[in-house]
């Protein structure tokens, strides 16, 4: 699986020769599993036409300030484009646009909106052999790099011009390689194993009921997919839900009940850099679950309830070198049993959710979490998206893993 996959790409195109690469260059991206949106400058029209790059992207083209058949002068918003963007590329980057760029000169769409952008910026330099050569150019391309934006380097060959020599653009494939392996190399997480539980478990009462709760999973999901774009090697053990995995790079377990979610996880914990249980595990089971559906034969129905292995507590006195993050889901006394939880079950930081604040809680696309760390430093945070606070989490952990 691509390390692009789910990124989005902004990909401006100049007026250069090498413009007709960018057909096969998104197709790449396409096939990696990347959103692509294009820019035209208005001479790179004349290579390539917004109609191929369009079909091509699934997604408009833009080339000016204003759509050229609206009366109504409506504009595009070149900021949000810029701040849509997981990164941006310049591909072919002509001598005329690196000159502006490095200068910041934004006479076009394209170049409005590199400035706005704050994503990674890479470029790949097209251009003819003396103009490649020039001081100017040098300079422009020692400018660029010290904004930080990044040059894929042009190729040796035969150029537009007749001239053989280096200016020509590296093909497609090896952009699309370039680019991997520097977000590769680049990725905080590289090299770490991560483990995240998700989800309820269901305890079963007979073949049709169990005992559950209201998880989703939508947490520990989000925490997996955050993970794993940030470089990690990730195991989902999840509950019973109706998520997907969020990608095919992430191995996913599913089970059903607490002693099933327990076994999987000492299976595979001693292997593990961090372990994050997110899991909403059941405390209780039925001490026998009945064979047969039970009939309603009787006004009342008593269970006799036997607890569960308490997952977090063993990993808590299993653990070596390995992070260890746990949640707490309360409704009173919320710090105190969030501390008293830190402690028993040797956690390096608690996530800590009260039912009494809005957004916060199951079945809801946000949270509001508190988090608690074992030395006694603390960090609150606002309602956000549940994705929001996954990218949170995972960076509180890779603070913990780089100190």
């Amino acid at each position: 699986m691509s390390v692009l996959s789910g990124r989005k790409i902004l990909l401006g195109v100049t007026g250069g020769i090498a413009a007709y690469k960018t057909a096969f260059l998104v197709r790449l991206f396409i096939k990696a599993g990347a959103q692509v949106k294009v820019i035209l400058t208005p001479a790179a029209k004349a290579f390539v036409t917004p109609l191929t790059l369009s079909t091509l992207s699934k997604n408009e083209v833009f080339s000016s300030f204003t759509k050229d058949d609206d009366e109504n002068g409506l504009w595009n918003n070149h900021v949000e484009l810029g701040l849509w963007a997981d990164l941006m590329l310049v591909a072919p980057a002509t001598a005329n646009t690196l000159s502006k760029m490095a200068t910041g000169n934004s006479d076009n769409f394209l170049l409005a909106t590199y400035l706005s952008a704050k994503c990674p910026v890479y470029f790949a330099p097209a251009m003819d052999l003396d103009m490649f050569k020039h001081p100017s150019t040098k300079e422009n391309f020692n400018t660029l790099i010290s904004f930080g934006n990044v040059m894929i380097p042009a190729t040796s060959g035969e150029l537009a011009s007749g001239l053989s020599g280096a200016g020509r653009m590296a093909e497609p494939e090896d952009i699309l390689r370039f680019i991997e392996d520097d977000i590769a190399e680049k990725l905080p997480l590289k090299n770490k194993k991560i483990l995240i539980t998700a989800g309820p478990t269901y305890e079963a009462i007979d073949p049709v009921r169990f005992i559950g709760n209201h998880s989703s999973g939508k947490m520990g999901f989000e925490l997996a997919a955050e993970a794993y774009a940030a470089g990690a090697e990730v195991i989902l053990i999840s509950g019973p839900t109706h998520l997907e995995n969020p990608n095919d790079g992430i191995k996913l377990i599913r089970v059903q009940s607490a002693q099933e979610m327990y076994d999987a996880t000492l299976e595979n914990f001693d292997d593990m850099d961090v372990a994050i249980a997110s899991a909403a595990v059941s405390d209780y089971r039925p001490k026998q679950a009945a064979s047969q559906k039970i009939k309603k034969n009787n006004e009342n129905l008593q269970l006799e309830l036997v607890r569960n292995p308490d997952i977090l507590a063993t990993l808590g006195t299993k653990k070596k070198h390995q992070i260890l993050v746990g949640f707490a889901l309360e409704t009173q006394n919320e710090e105190e049993n969030a501390l008293g939880k830190l402690e028993q079950k040797n956690l390096d930081f608690i996530v800590l959710n009260s039912l009494n604040d809005t957004g916060a809680g199951f079945r809801s696309e946000t949270n509001k979490i508190k988090i608690l760390y074992k030395d006694g430093r603390q960090k609150t945070f606002g309602v956000k998206s549940k994705k929001e606070v996954a990218r949170d989490i995972i960076e509180e952990i890779n603070l913990l893993l780089h100190e």
